[in-house]
């Protein structure tokens, strides 16, 4: 018997060995569950939060050669927490309904479809619980982190799926839009979302948050990927449609927000005169066009001066939420009621609204839904296009406190409540950035005219963007003698910063110049150096765009967007950015060194 053992025998008696024993193990307890958690939050980190759970559903068999790949083949796709998928427990963003709840019997339609199609599952994402918020935030698994504006809510209810597309874990992600649920994350996240027409889009095997409203929808970060899933989401065929296209202005709902419309009204109206098969833009005001064809509005008690754009509006969310409460509490209210499970604050808060209010008014509210569906067919006919803001202002601050938020949740759900409540497929297009913020449009057109809308986004996206970059550089910068001497202050910090292969630091000091000073092509192209040391190859070759925009023979740019091209494999790319640094600089060494070992693993 060892020293050790034959010590504790000879003692066993005395309670200050125990004492000291038991304060040992609680000891190595403590510190096996703080390297538990930091391991548990650095895997956090990793996903930015997206994720809930993580699997791998790989896509059906592919048809041999030579016939052609399936659309979605090679590509990666997540789902928000609410579809079903076979031998998995469907957790609904509650660890309650989670509990309460047997693994699925079958996968749902829709994942079957994207599997069916050469796409690959790889897990469930973060929600907002029992899908009905729109912050994005869950106290429970936490919330996903906005990549653009990490200290503000991501949006939701669809926030995971976002997140993962926006951070590019993922190449498309779906969800479920009922009072903005797709449509208002990806304009938080900047990226691209999709709701598809009310109906259109099989929800078998999808939980139901308010059958008259919830639909389908769908994120990406290219149009032509939110068009390749839409054809195979919405069984479509490929042929080319020849129509004219009519955009429309709601010139009343650009008021509502808070971007300049030189980002917005300026750039998409720019972007059609150089395009063909596009009629002149019209303008409008759309409220008194509601007021004038939803009579039934007016019998809505939140219904005030019919006169007022902003009552309009807000009669108009006030009638979906009241849709919304009345189908979620027939659908839950006996779940809710038996379980009473834990919630969030601000989801307790509206599942307790939606469980305690009664609905005298039903049929008024079925019947706005009703009157706007044929309202906006009549608006839209068979070519028409209304632009309208995705949202009307910034992300609120994580945890803002309820009072800070009705108003933002106000103006929010009054842009929402358009296509909620006529049925008609809307999508989030991305603009670039406005004080820090992601800056979008929408354009919805008719109910059924998704491949029409679909196809319409990927006709006039590349010219948008070209418009977005004219609008970025010529609009005037605000004090820019200040800006200037401040961001030229931050970049000398980051080259300091990277000097000490502090590569974090210097990344936030670049891009706090940038935000001062987007014209200026050495502060991106000094980030895209910090990136490339992360080994973020992505963001280092957008910002050698960006550097190029400004800058046509910054060879540093060229060089650094020939690096992060070759560590992401595409070789020919990047031999012609080290080649074109060599036209600009012929004795440059590293661009001849970086041709040739290109060209050694192209051999």
């Amino acid at each position: 018997m060892s020293k050790s053992l034959e010590l504790i025998k000879e003692h066993a008696s005395n309670p200050k060995l125990w004492l000291v024993v038991g304060v040992g193990v609680a000891g190595i307890v403590v510190l096996a569950e703080t390297r538990r958690r930091r391991r548990r939050r650095n895997t956090h980190k990793q996903d930015f939060g997206a994720f809930v759970e993580r699997f791998e559903l790989l896509p059906f068999p592919q048809p041999p050669p030579p016939a052609a790949k399936q659309m979605l083949s090679s590509l990666t796709f997540a789902i928000s927490d609410m579809f079903d998928v076979k031998g998995y427990v469907t957790g609904f963003g509650n660890p309650d309904w989670k509990r309460t709840h047997e693994e699925a019997e079958k996968t749902a339609v829709v994942v079957t479809a994207l599997l069916k199609n050469g796409a690959t599952c790889v897990g469930k994402t973060v929600m907002d619980e029992l899908s009905i918020g729109i912050s994005g935030e869950n106290n429970h698994y936490g919330t996903p982190t906005n990549p653009q504006m990490p200290s503000c809510i991501p949006g939701g209810s669809s926030s995971g799926s976002a997140v993962a597309v926006a951070t590019e874990l993922v190449d498309f992600a779906i969800g479920t839009d009922t009072t903005g649920c797709v449509r208002i994350p990806a304009s938080f996240c900047g990226i691209f979302g999709f709701r598809s027409s009310h109906g259109t889009v099989s929800t078998v095997g999808v939980l139901p948050n308010a059958q008259s409203l919830d639909t389908l929808g769908w994120f990406a970060r290219d149009p032509s990927v939110l068009h390749r899933v839409g054809h195979v989401l919405l069984k479509l065929n490929s042929a080319e449609t020849k129509r004219s296209r009519s955009i429309i202005f709601a010139d009343d709902l650009f008021q509502l927000s808070k971007v300049p419309t030189q980002k917005t009204v300026y750039v998409v109206g720019k972007a059609i005169e150089n395009m063909s098969g596009y009629q002149v833009p019209k303008h409008m005001n759309l409220c008194p066009y509601i007021a004038s064809k939803v009579p039934s509005l007016k019998l809505h008690p939140a219904s005030t001066d019919q006169e007022n754009g902003a009552s309009i509006l807000k009669a108009l969310s006030s009638v979906m939420l009241s849709l919304q409460g009345y189908e979620f509490k027939t659908n839950h209210e006996d779940w809710i009621k038996s379980i009473k499970p834990k919630l969030g604050r601000d989801a307790f808060d509206r599942v307790i609204a939606a469980i305690n209010t009664t609905h005298d008014n039903i049929k008024t509210l079925y019947k706005v839904r009703t009157e706007m569906r044929a309202a906006f067919q009549s608006l839209l006919k068979d070519d028409g296009i209304l632009v309208i803001p995705s949202v009307a202002d910034s992300p609120l601050k994580l945890n803002t406190k309820k009072g800070l938020s009705s108003e933002f949740h106000d103006r929010t759900f009054a842009l929402s409540s358009i296509a909620s409540m006529s049925g008609c497929c809307q999508v989030t297009v991305p603009l670039g950035s406005h004080n820090g913020g992601c800056v979008s449009v929408s354009f919805i057109s008719f109910h059924g005219a998704d491949k029409f809308l679909l196809d319409t986004i990927l006709d006039m996206y590349s010219t948008l963007q070209k418009q977005v970059s004219v609008a970025s550089y010529s609009l005037p910068l605000p004090d820019t003698n200040g800006n200037i001497e401040t961001s030229e202050l931050l970049k000398e910090k980051g080259n300091a910063a990277f000097k000490g292969s502090q590569w974090n630091k210097a990344l936030n000091y670049y891009t706090e110049a940038i935000k001062l000073n987007g014209m200026n092509a050495t502060y991106y192209c000094n980030r895209a150096a910090a990136y490339l040391k992360l080994a973020c190859f992505q963001q280092a070759e957008e910002d050698c765009n960006n550097a190029i925009l400004i800058d046509k023979k910054n060879v540093k740019a060229y060089l650094r967007r020939g690096a992060a091209r070759e560590s992401l494999l595409r070789y020919k790319e990047a031999l012609e950015d080290f080649k074109h640094a060599q036209v600009l600089e012929p004795q440059n060494k590293d661009a001849s060194k970086g041709e040739r070992r290109v060209r050694k693993s192209m051999a």
